[in-house]
Order: structure tokens, then C-alpha cells, then sequence
């Protein structure tokens, strides 16, 4: 059964770029239609809260115009903290991940460092995923069912219904691309 993700519904607001439009590399302080019903009108501080295109204007974005997270963290645009309190240093662990068992498409490459600058381990383990190889079970329909990595991509890192590349990075021999040549 093939799993078609359906975009949150201010994605598909978004109007079509023109064709030849340069692609932008930032984001742009422009209101998306819509952007306070993510925000309590009737709370007090309202007034007060800054609205996400007014926080996240100049920010660093992909091809697909989502916030490219990781490069914001190496222009150092943020500095997350490891600890509430932001004194303990980030447990960093530079160690890639790579899935094979993924059919025709290239294998998945998941990066240790891009994530454990930010995230501390027990944000992953030992749940979703236990710190033994090939003890997860990740498919693309756990991943679009908020399972697995979906419990943060599609809600606060790039959607995985996009971009297939962005993952799947590690080309295999004799298996096909992720744009149709062999």
C-alpha cells in the first residue's frame, strides 16, 4: 500500500514560486497566511509574543524553503542548550548510521553529530530507538505515522515527505536514484 503523507495545511497555502524565480536561501519576515491561530488571542501575553515570521526572518532555508535547522547551528544563528539550565556541555557523538534495508532506494545515513548538537541521547534512547544496531524497526510508514524519526521530522525538522535525498544519501550499486536512473 503506497502511504501518500498529506502537508499541513499552511504548506499548501503557500503560493506556487513563478518559474525561474531564483530559489531563496532565507526566510523571509512576510506573515504566512494564517500564523496566529497557532497563538491564544485571548491570553494575556499575546500582544506581547513575537510572531514566528518576525523570530525566524533571515534564517537559513533549504530547497523546499523549510528552515534548514543545522545550518542555522553552524552560523551560529542559534546555540542550543544541552540542560534546562544551559550549563552542562553538549554529550557530542560523531558517529553516522548507516540503514541498508532500504529496498530500490539509496541507504539512509543518519548523522550522530548533526542531531547530538542539539538533542540529548535520552531524547532517542532508549526509546524510539534502542543503542544496539538493527534493533529499530524504521519504515517510511512509521516514520509518516509520527513513529521513529517522524516523532520530530514532519513537526519540527524538515517533513520526510520531502526531499527524499536529505536521508537517503548513500548511493548503492545496481539500485536506482532517487530521480529515476539506474
Amino acid at each position: 500500500m503506497l502511504i501518500q503523507p498529506i502537508p499541513a495545511p499552511d504548506l499548501l497555502a503557500q503560493p506556487p514560486r513563478p518559474p525561474g524565480a531564483p530559489i531563496p536561501t532565507e526566510r523571509p519576515a512576510i506573515p504566512s497566511p494564517d500564523q496566529d491561530r497557532y497563538y491564544d488571542a485571548s491570553g494575556p501575553a499575546f500582544a506581547r509574543l513575537q510572531r514566528a515570521n518576525e523570530a525566524l526572518a533571515g534564517f537559513p532555508v533549504d530547497r523546499a524553503g523549510f528552515i534548514d535547522w543545522v545550518a542555522a547551528l553552524r552560523d551560529g544563528r542559534i546555540a542550543p542548550r544541552s540542560a534546562r539550565d544551559g550549563l552542562a556541555p553538549p554529550s557530542l557523538h560523531d558517529l553516522d548510521v548507516v540503514m541498508r534495508n532500504t529496498k530500490e532506494m539509496p541507504w539512509v545515513r543518519f548523522p550522530h553529530l548533526a542531531h547530538s548538537q542539539w538533542l540529548d541521547c535520552a531524547s532517542c534512547h532508549p526509546s524510539p530507538f534502542a543503542e544496539k544496531a538493527g534493533a529499530a524497526t524504521v519504515t517510511m510508514e512509521r516514520i509518516f505515522r509520527g513513529e521513529a524519526c517522524g516523532m520530530c521530522h514532519g513537526k519540527v525538522a524538515f517533513p520526510a515527505w520531502q526531499q527524499c535525498e536529505r536521508c537517503h544519501s548513500v548511493p548503492v550499486s545496481g539500485a536506482g536514484s532517487l530521480y529515476g536512473e539506474r
